[in-house]
Formats: structure tokens, C-alpha cells, sequence
């Protein structure tokens, strides 16, 4: 299963998300995320120039063999750009095996680890009325958890709620 393509796909206006495909011979791809918040393009970059290159021809079933050809053979190691982009390839490597052997991905990484996770909503409104009704709204869906995007002037309070 050698690797033959890998796009590098920046999306998202106003905040960009990159994410590597990477495709084998078979025509299977896996799907990793190279997202460094606020250098996201510099991934992008380093992914494109540097890393698809090294990767066209590998055998996508070695994947810790990739990670360490990866790492060692970067003259700076552990920088965030470069560990970013190491990430992407692992995980898309990991999401290919998964796929290859259909399980889910968490199966070959140790199992369900939880039945539930907590999540909140993000209310946001231009005043503190219009904040209460997107917290209200929230809560007719079943959230328990909220945080609000907004200082209103003259107005001190914490920035999450709970609702119990």
C-alpha cells in the first residue's frame, strides 16, 4: 500500500484549518489535521514543500517507521510548525490502517474511553438581553454548559455559566 498523492487543503475564511489527505495506491486516503492556531499557513507551507515529497512511494502501513523518518530526519526538531505537520501525517496514517481493517480509528489506539463528553454553547448577543435568549436557546437543546464572547460595558460577570 504505497502513497502516491497527498493534498495539503487549507479552508475556512477568516480562520484556516489545514488538513492533509493523504491517498495510496488503492485509491483509499486518510485524513489528518495539521491546524497550529494562528500559523496555519506556515504548516501548509512546510507540509507542501517539505513533507509530501518524502512521503510519495512510503508504504502507509508503516506508519510509527514515517513518524520517525519524519522527526530525525527535520535539522529542528520539536517546533511547533514541524510537529504540527508530523501529526497530520500520523493521524492520516492511523485513519488509513482503520479504514483498511473497518473499525473505528479509537479501536487501534486503546479502545472507548468514555460514553459521554461534555460540551458547551457558545452564546454570544450584542447585549446582555440578546446573550440570555441565545443562553435560553441553548438550554431548549439540551446544553447544560455555556460561554459568552462579550464584555458589555459596565457589566462584570464570569465567563461561563452553568446550568443546573
Amino acid at each position: 500500500m504505497k502513497i502516491v498523492d497527498a493534498k495539503v487543503i487549507v479552508c475556512s475564511p477568516g480562520r484556516n484549518f489545514v488538513t492533509l489527505k493523504i491517498v495510496t495506491d488503492d485509491g483509499s486516503y486518510g485524513l489528518g489535521d495539521a491546524t497550529l492556531n494562528g500559523r496555519e499557513l506556515a504548516v501548509a507551507s512546510y507540509l507542501s514543500d517539505h513533507v509530501v515529497p518524502l512521503l510519495i512511494g512510503r508504504d502507509a502501513r508503516r506508519i510509527e517507521d514515517t513518524w520517525h523518518y519524519l522527526y530525525k530526519g527535520a535539522y529542528w526538531r520539536r517546533g511547533p510548525v514541524t510537529m504540527s505537520s508530523i501529526s497530520a501525517v500520523d493521524t492520516a496514517l492511523w485513519d488509513l490502517a482503520a479504514k483498511r481493517l473497518n473499525v473505528p480509528l479509537y479501536q487501534l489506539l486503546g479502545g472507548q474511553s468514555r460514553d459521554a463528553v461534555m460540551v458547551y454553547g457558545h452564546a454570544s448577543g450584542d447585549d446582555l438581553e440578546k446573550t440570555v435568549e441565545a443562553v435560553a436557546q441553548y438550554v431548549k437543546l439540551g446544553y447544560r454548559r455555556f460561554a459568552r464572547n462579550r464584555q458589555f460595558p459596565g457589566w462584570r460577570a464570569p465567563t461561563a455559566w452553568a446550568a443546573e
